[in-house]
């Protein structure tokens, strides 16, 4: 299955702080633009950055975010790797 997803779903779980934080290790990003105004989408891109890391209120946020999407999904998620509570551990 693939299914199309917007930037703003992604930004709004939390993966966008989540891959960018990994991606900081090699001194790049995911970043995107928006218009001032509208607040719509520009561009999508990567870029070389000189920071490492997202403040500690960031991360508690991003962390916030990606919970609440396991705790709104991980039935979806489960389902989709045939995961089955009832069955006997192997």
């Amino acid at each position: 299955m693939i299914e199309e997803k917007s930037w703003d779903e992604f930004q709004n779980a939390g993966f966008l702080w989540f891959i960018n934080g990994i991606l900081h290790v090699f001194g790049w990003s995911i970043v995107i633009s928006r218009d001032k105004d509208t607040k719509q989408i520009n561009n999508v891109f990567p870029a070389r950055v000189d920071f490492r890391g997202f403040s500690e209120e960031t991360n508690n946020k991003g962390y916030r975010r990606i919970t609440d999407y396991l705790e709104q999904n991980i039935t979806i998620l489960a389902g989709e790797l045939g995961y089955n509570e009832n069955e006997d551990e192997e």
